[in-house]
């Protein structure tokens, strides 16, 4: 406010609108301040892989078969609010990736806190806290997020260890907050990935249940020459 202020004495124009305009203009440079702040701080604790995504510049052509309607509903974040899912499949390079940190992004921009884990770095995380007897706060932590953008899920066979994990980790975030996945392999799939029938049917009943599902198609977009949305 002490900098609008400043620059209210220095502008004869300003001088000319009354005290409650003015006082208007010092409120509305406090608030834009203060929301420039959050959305910075938000957008550095998310530490999204592609920090510059946004929802604007999702690309629509190149064959992608991306759904502009669905796209713009995702926007509005009522999938946050209501505490259900993204799943964003595809083979590798169509952008995935972009498009999961987006909507992370545009989440961002609402107030909600998000955090972006590739599954492989995920499951080490939480491997290094149960040895150092951490993972019940590290857990705790990750519950405590609205969105989680868990990338790349699938690429690798999991563990016993590494499939607990995740259905914990659904558990905790089931109907309480929002988790986007990626993944190069379809949902239909997932059952016979998991392995263990058991475990399966409890973690694709907890993400693929109320999950807004996204599929993306063409060719990889690596191979061109990046442009926005990519």
């Amino acid at each position: 406010m002490a900098v609008a202020w400043t620059e209210q004495v220095n502008n004869a124009e300003v001088a000319k609108l009354s005290f409650d305009e003015r006082l208007g203009l010092l409120v509305d440079a406090e608030w834009i301040h203060r929301e420039n702040k959050r959305m910075k701080r938000l957008l550095f604790e998310a530490k999204l892989k592609i920090a510059q995504a946004c929802i604007e510049d999702v690309d629509y052509g190149g064959g992608r078969d991306l759904d502009r309607a669905q796209i713009r509903q995702l926007a509005t974040c009522r999938w946050i609010e209501e505490h259900t899912n993204v799943v964003l499949t595809g083979a590798t390079g169509v952008g995935k990736t972009y498009v999961a940190c987006a909507l992370a992004q545009q989440g961002c921009r609402k107030g909600y806190r998000a955090l972006y884990r590739r599954a492989p770095r995920l499951f080490h995380e939480l491997a290094l806290a149960r040895a150092d007897g951490t993972y019940v706060r590290a857990l705790g932590k990750l519950a405590r997020f609205d969105v989680l953008v868990l990338d790349d899920f699938g690429l690798a066979p999991l563990s016993d260890t590494e499939r607990n994990d995740l259905l914990e980790l659904l558990d905790d975030r089931s109907g309480a907050s929002s988790t986007i996945v990626t993944s190069q392999l379809p949902p239909a799939k997932w059952h016979e990935y998991l392995h263990d029938p058991s475990i399966a049917d409890a973690i694709c009943d907890r993400m693929l249940h109320t999950a807004h599902r996204v599929v993306l198609k063409g060719p990889s977009r690596r191979k061109e020459k990046p442009t926005r949305g990519d």
